[in-house]
């Protein structure tokens, strides 16, 4: 029998699976931006598996700090570029059924995450996903692969920052 955590698990997995193809090789748009939104959905969805495993502080900063603030340097960046701006399209029937669909699934999850965390929710004392058991294992026993992340972003903002800068003549 499976228990609703595990319905949420496979729930949350597939959305994160999805999302993540779609970001990738969208059929829906050739708009970066709508792979850009994809991304923006996988993360959402890659938060709800960590909530599922009781890590809440890495699924908060997993909203706050990938879909809050790199997302938008990723928009800033798309938008920088000069793409063409696309042609109005008309709303279409798959479209409006996909996103009413969307939508309904998102409010179910909503609705039904918290009352499941509220109800596995262990001792706060005994709690896996510490903010505290966190730093202290990033800053032992992960601490290079951590800098070297930090050296890719620090890359990543050179790179965008070349892309976008305007060539004088």
């Amino acid at each position: 029998m499976l228990f609703r955590s595990d319905i949420l698990f496979y729930v949350f997995a597939a959305l994160t699976l999805v999302c993540g193809f779609l970001v990738v090789a969208n059929p829906i748009s050739r708009s970066p931006v709508t792979s850009a939104l994809f991304l923006v959905l996988t993360i959402v969805s890659l938060s709800g598996l960590f909530v599922l495993l009781h890590a809440f502080f890495l699924a908060a900063v997993q909203i706050v700090v990938y879909a809050g603030a790199a997302l938008v340097l990723f928009l800033f960046v798309i938008m920088m570029l000069d793409l063409k701006a696309e042609e109005r399209r008309r709303i279409t029937r798959f479209g409006l059924i996909g996103g009413v669909l969307a939508a309904l699934a998102v409010g179910w999850l909503f609705r039904v995450v918290p009352r499941e965390a509220a109800l596995a929710a262990p001792d706060p004392a005994q709690v896996e996903g510490s903010a505290s058991a966190l730093g202290t294992l990033l800053f032992t026993q992960y601490l290079l692969p951590f800098e070297a992340i930090s050296l890719v972003l620090v890359a990543g903002m050179v790179g965008a920052i070349l892309l976008s800068r305007k060539e004088s003549s």
